[in-house]
Formats: C-alpha cells, sequence, structure tokens
C-alpha cells in the first residue's frame, strides 16, 4: 500500500500525468478515494513553486546546453501559444481554465510555465493554479470513482 502511494505522488509530481494520472492509479490500487484525491492534489498542487524555483534558478544556468536550450524553447512555445491567448484576454480565470482542463498539454506544468514567460503576478497565479488544480482533480476523481461503481 505504501509503494502504491508513493507511485500515485510520483505521478501526481510527473509532467507525464499530474493528478490526472495519479488519481485513478491510486484508486485502481485500492488506496481509499479520499486518501487518493488528497495525497495526488497535494503532491500536485507541490509542482508550482518547484516549477517557479526551476525557471528561476536553474534553468538559466541549463541555457547553455544547445539540447536543453532547443527543447526549453519548444516546451516554452507549445505552453505561451496554448495559454496565451486566453490567460492574457481572461487573465485569473483564463489560467485557472487553462489548469483546470484534464486533457493533455494542460495542467500545472503548463501552466506555471505560462505564469512564467508571461510575467504574470505569481500570488494570483498560484491561486488560480490551485483552483484549477482542484477542479480537474475533482473532474478525474469523479469519473474514476463513477467508474470503479460500474465495474462492481
Amino acid at each position: 500500500m505504501i509503494q502504491d502511494i508513493i507511485v500515485a505522488i510520483l505521478w501526481s509530481i510527473s509532467p507525464f500525468g499530474e493528478a490526472k494520472v495519479g488519481i485513478p492509479y491510486a484508486v485502481f490500487n485500492d488506496i481509499n478515494i479520499y486518501v487518493a484525491f488528497l495525497i495526488c492534489f497535494g503532491a500536485n498542487i507541490l509542482v508550482y513553486p518547484m516549477m517557479l524555483f526551476f525557471l528561476d534558478s536553474v534553468n538559466n544556468y541549463f541555457l547553455r546546453w544547445r539540447f536543453y536550450k532547443k527543447s526549453a524553447l519548444y516546451v516554452a512555445r507549445k505552453a505561451k501559444v496554448g495559454a496565451k491567448k486566453n490567460v492574457m484576454k481572461y487573465g485569473f480565470w483564463g489560467l485557472l481554465i487553462f489548469v483546470m482542463l484534464p486533457v493533455p498539454g494542460t495542467g500545472v506544468y503548463a501552466g506555471t510555465i505560462a505564469t512564467y514567460l508571461l510575467m504574470l503576478d505569481r500570488k494570483q497565479a498560484f491561486f488560480a493554479n490551485t483552483i484549477g488544480i482542484f477542479l480537474s482533480c475533482v473532474i478525474v476523481w469523479g469519473m474514476t470513482v463513477a467508474t470503479m461503481k460500474g465495474l462492481e
């Protein structure tokens, strides 16, 4: 059980799945549905400050290498294109909805990169990201629980 919780947390902080994968993984591995929600939501919130720290300090160091710079520019363009129009037009609510959508290419990683690139107010962006993560987790959690009920 502890191993499944750790894997769910790792999925929730991973850019390849976030809580969109962590919650179903935890629930399908017999972790209590409420515990699964809380640990995956909490782990996903931690991504925002970790990413900002990375973008502020470590990113500048790694930009010296061509491969990293090329990859970073690709990711930055994707995040900026995906978020710029709605975030610049709707501000807080645009970022919240961008993070909330439980589809690939959105989420807290893309929201944090958009915050960094568009130079948004970080405190306000943190709240938009947190609320967006919460709503995304509720959607995924609800769909997962409904699926589990259907499988019984």
